[in-house]
């Protein structure tokens, strides 16, 4: 398994136990309910699909069998900056919201958008015709 995809592997079950904490926690729910939601969903389920596709899909080419390292890692830390932004940024905006700038919120939609096209980007040539 390549090292890329055991980060994601790995980032997925610290973020499931993070989302059920906070899931357990029923004052923290109402409070953090989409952050919640992401750490369940982004961080969880799209960092082990992300990881395993990433790991499984047929090779690229045999001189790079995943395709652009670069645009992969890339991938990886966008998506993570995101999230991290969205769990720090949505809770804080949920209870004072004058204090903190909603444009924090914009610009981790924006890394996690563009981490997913650059996973589309990535992976896509790896799906091709036999």
């Amino acid at each position: 398994m390549p090292p890329l995809a055991r980060w994601y592997i790995k980032s997925a079950m610290i973020y499931l136990i993070a989302g059920l904490l906070v899931g357990a926690i029923p004052p923290a729910l109402a409070i953090a309910g989409p952050t919640y939601v992401h750490l369940l969903v982004v961080g969880w389920i799209t960092q082990m699909i992300f990881g395993v596709a990433y790991w499984m899909f047929p090779k690229y080419s045999a001189e790079a069998p995943r395709g652009g390292n670069a645009v992969a890692i890339a991938t990886f830390i966008l998506l993570n900056v995101g999230l991290v932004l969205r769990v720090v940024a949505e809770p804080l905006r949920a209870m004072h919201p004058e204090s903190l700038p909603g444009w924090l919120l914009v610009v981790a939609g924006i890394a996690q958008a563009a981490a997913a096209l650059g996973f589309a980007l990535n992976t896509w040539p790896r799906v091709k015709v036999r």
